[in-house]
């Protein structure tokens, strides 16, 4: 069953985490019938999602053949286990995550000045740091470089996320829980408590 709870409707929560992960899994119609699943690389540039790729490829062919697609980007943050909350059984088991859903239509990039952008967003994302030069049509490497490679844009027609960190448990359950995750210190265990915080509706009030 899903509880209206976990699904996030803000915009900019849901751009934040786009913004700050790089992988996701494109779906695209096979011809033989089967749902096909790609991982790849994407940024979320201007509302739209891009990724890049050969032109060649069962993804691209699959696209040719039907621009509709899907794409899904998700992160584990703790496992909760059962006996935090139960001695003896094994239902309350759980885990904490965000994850965003996408539909709409694949477009193949042809213009060297988008395809340029967001080339430029992906290697802010990606390479902050920089030690590159910018991306620039007239550039004579760059020039032959984009034309070369493919760019998908997904039009998005339809976005939903979920953010799961206990929003439908009681206070109590919400602070224990807290309090364990801190107490085990695993990579993103005090970042997951901070989130119920965040998201439990008990504690809106606290910023």
């Amino acid at each position: 069953m899903r509880r209206s709870t976990f699904h996030m409707k803000e915009g900019e929560e849901i751009r934040q985490f786009l913004e700050e992960m790089s992988f996701g899994f494109l779906g695209t119609h096979g011809d033989d019938g089967y749902p096909h699943m790609t991982p790849l690389n994407f940024v979320y540039h201007e509302g739209a999602f891009y990724m890049h790729g050969s032109r060649a490829g069962q993804k691209m062919k699959n696209m040719r053949a039907n621009e509709r697609v899907t794409f899904a980007v998700a992160k584990e943050y703790s496992l909760i286990p059962s006996y935090w909350l139960d001695p003896v059984l094994a239902c309350p088991a759980t885990a904490f995550f965000k994850s965003v859903f996408v539909r709409g239509e694949a477009v193949v990039v042809e213009d060297l000045e988008e395809k340029a952008a967001a080339f430029g967003a992906f290697m802010r994302k990606l390479q902050p740091e920089g030690g590159y030069a910018p991306f620039d049509p007239e550039h004579p490497q760059y020039a032959k470089e984009l034309k070369a490679v493919a760019m998908i844009k997904i039009v998005v027609e339809e976005m939903t996320a979920k953010f799961k960190f206990g929003q439908n448990w009681p206070e109590e359950r919400t602070a224990h829980v807290a309090e364990e995750l801190l107490e085990r210190g695993r990579p993103l265990d005090a970042e997951t408590a901070e989130l119920m915080r965040k998201y439990c509706p008990h504690h809106k009030d606290n910023g």
